[in-house]
């Protein structure tokens, strides 16, 4: 066998090369970063009259616009605040003169420009204090200003210590000057409320008893007068701390029944019937003997059961129930 010939090493190629452009690359991105590198760039005759052109135009910019008219002010840009555009028209229940109401709680001026800036925001804000107002929806500017606004709906009325209070469903004062006799009659009063509201109208009552009341009074809606209700009766607060799991409500007719209704329309208690589901109830009870208080009423009726309706007669006293299958 012949011997195996050595092999050959390839030389390494040096890399000073690249090594020496590496470093010249590093020394002229230094040099432009350097200040001496940007006063000289600075200073290239194309640059300093671009600085220039830029500088007269700020300079006659702020000339002209002395000279400029301010439409602002023009006429045809002006309107009057009380012609404001309400969408959807304001219901019944709501005072006629809410626009102006809004204008003096805002404040708002009298006149406004269409060129304001700021006008959609403040005419938001101004729409957005006033207790009527449960939301603004939008804000738009046309030839005049269009608000979409969504109202607060009267729940029922509170009975309090210094009078009749009104409410909206979430258990939100409402402004009772804005509410004559006649008109807190088309409502479900609310009793046995120990507490005063805790703000002005347009804030919460503060009391959750309020709170679940109102939301009875708004799911009854128009079974309370062809039911011949006249009532809802907060239970007695019995501690400081109370969630809507704890509060069982009566319905008080015109001939003095008491109807136990249970918990509000949005308790999360298992078991706890619906809200169509009771008056259904109520409405099959009341076609088959007439009425809450027929024959021998008034009566405590009980519809929390699933199937039967528990009744007694309140006058007797008696503990004795009856027991009736719906």
């Amino acid at each position: 066998m012949s011997p195996k010939k050595p092999r050959k090493k390839r030389p390494v190629k040096p890399k000073v090369e690249e090594i020496e452009e590496e470093e010249e690359e590093l020394e002229e991105e230094a040099f432009a970063l350097s200040p001496a590198s940007l006063l000289h760039a600075l200073f290239r005759p194309k640059v300093l009259l671009a600085l220039a052109g830029i500088a007269s135009g700020l300079f006659f910019y702020q000339k002209l616009e002395q000279h400029i008219p301010d439409l602002s002010q023009r006429e045809e840009y002006q309107i009057a605040t009380k012609d404001l555009a309400l969408i959807p028209a304001p219901p019944h229940y709501v005072p006629i003169d809410i626009v102006d109401q809004v204008i003096k709680r805002g404040p708002l001026p009298e006149q406004v420009s269409l060129l304001d800036q700021g006008l959609v925001l403040k005419v938001a804000e101004a729409f957005e204090k006033h207790p009527w107002v449960q939301n603004v929806v939008s804000v738009r500017k046309t030839n005049t200003v269009v608000v979409e606004v969504v109202f607060r709906k009267p729940a029922a009325m509170v009975e309090g210590k210094q009078g009749m209070f009104p409410v909206d469903n979430e258990g939100v004062l409402l402004p009772p000057e804005d509410f004559s006799v006649s008109d807190a009659r088309r409502y479900p009063v609310i009793t046995g409320i120990q507490s005063v509201p805790e703000g002005p109208a347009g804030t919460f009552w503060g009391d959750l008893t309020v709170t679940g009341a109102a939301q009875l009074a708004e799911a009854l809606g128009p079974h309370w007068k062809e039911l011949e209700i006249v009532s809802i009766e907060a239970p007695p607060r019995t501690t400081a701390v109370l969630s809507l799991d704890d509060l069982i409500y009566r319905l008080i007719t015109t001939g003095g029944s008491e109807i136990v209704w249970g918990r509000s329309p949005k308790s999360q208690r298992r078991g706890e019937l619906r809200v169509d589901q009771k008056i259904g109830k109520l409405e099959k009870y009341y076609r088959d003997y007439g009425g809450f208080d027929r024959p021998h009423g008034p009566y405590e009726i009980d519809i929390r059961h699933w199937q039967e309706i528990s009744r007694r007669p309140l006058r007797q006293q008696s503990n004795q129930r009856t027991l009736m299958r719906r």
